[in-house]
């Protein structure tokens, strides 16, 4: 089996990745025309030649722009559901869906349409497609820690939809420390807590993530090994990072992915996931990211098969089914040596 082969083959998990950053030009066209929103693009081809960013809030600036489209359940049913297929097609089995709210209440859509498409496209993924998932709120950095608690708030009756919380957007200037008592509150009433953190931020984010937040789970994190004592307190507790790759690129967090430090992280021991974060932005799914770091860097078979075996163990996933998917996993692997 050819390490393309095995990429696109082996059965894996995705653990980072915004819904609202799945969607595609043609679906964005779509949904604004039934919806009469009027884009600043004239075409899709207009819209795709626009994905190119200097960093992160130029990136921003435009996500923000094609998630106004979203107003009815049907539009986040549709979103969620394109996202499923096009997983489905990379062999991704279980996924760990990041939606954002505020980015919708602050439009005037409610809490529950959003949560409603949403949630309807996974129960029919997980028929269907035999995907799993877990859905993950997140909160947006560049807003108040009130702003940030008043959506726990709302998301309080739906604990058995929500299973964990995050905290992405505009990470410079944000610290984690911003949000400490809003994340002790999630906390206590049982959601996992995850946070963005070392990507456009410093390692130091990374800490208070982890020691402010309680954060189990980093996202992104690859700053990290700017500082040796954290790549050290990663690799001992087994801190996992769902790094996407060509993000990181896109976003000029590395100049090429042959200067990505994930096979170095990887190396030192580090638990290393691989994800797309938003791919129709920065050029790829998950398997696209598998293909570019082997094109790129000194990556093996058995690099990937650990990667994917990350992908499972970071996950929120119950012991049985973590197991079974990781049988999967081997047996796929021993079937094609």
């Amino acid at each position: 089996m050819t390490i393309a082969e095995l990429i696109e083959g082996i059965p894996k998990a995705e653990l980072h990745l915004h819904i609202e950053g799945t969607l595609e030009p043609e679906l964005m066209f779509e949904i604004a025309a039934r919806n009469d929103v009027s884009l600043r693009f004239d075409s899709v081809e207009e819209l795709r030649g626009a994905y190119e960013f200097d960093d992160l809030q130029s990136f921003l600036d435009i996500y923000y722009e094609g998630a106004a489209c979203l107003l009815h359940e049907r539009d986040f049913y549709d979103l969620t559901m394109a996202y499923l297929r096009r997983a489905a097609a990379d062999n991704v089995v279980h996924a760990e869906i990041f939606f954002d709210p505020q980015t919708h209440t602050g439009r005037g859509v409610r809490f529950e349409t959003a949560l409603d498409g949403i949630w309807r496209a996974l129960e029919d993924g997980s028929r269907d497609l035999g995907i799993t998932s877990r859905l993950i709120m997140c909160f947006l950095r560049h807003l108040s820690a009130e702003a940030a608690l008043a959506t726990l708030e709302q998301a309080m009756p739906h604990r058995d939809r929500i299973v964990g919380v995050g905290l992405d957007s505009s990470e410079a200037g944000n610290p984690p420390a911003k949000f400490q008592a809003v994340f002790d509150r999630a906390r206590a009433e049982g959601f996992i807590p995850v946070a963005h953190a070392g990507e456009e931020g410093p390692p130091a984010y990374i800490d208070e993530a982890l020691d402010l937040l309680g954060a189990v789970r980093i996202d992104h994190g690859v700053r990290c090994d700017e500082d040796p004592d954290l790549v050290e307190r990663l690799r001992r507790e087994q801190v996992p990072l769902t790094v996407c790759p060509l993000s990181n690129v896109k976003l000029r967090v590395f100049d090429s992915m042959a200067a990505h430090n994930i096979r170095r992280l990887l190396a030192a021991g580090l638990c290393v996931t691989v994800n797309s974060d938003d791919p129709p932005y920065f050029g790829g799914y998950v398997n696209d990211n598998f293909h570019a770091m082997a094109a790129a860097l000194p990556i093996d078979e058995a690099d990937i098969v650990r990667l994917v075996r990350n992908s499972f163990l970071a996950s929120f996933l119950d012991e049985e089914p973590m197991e079974t998917y990781l049988r999967r996993v081997d047996d796929f692997v021993a079937a094609g040596a």
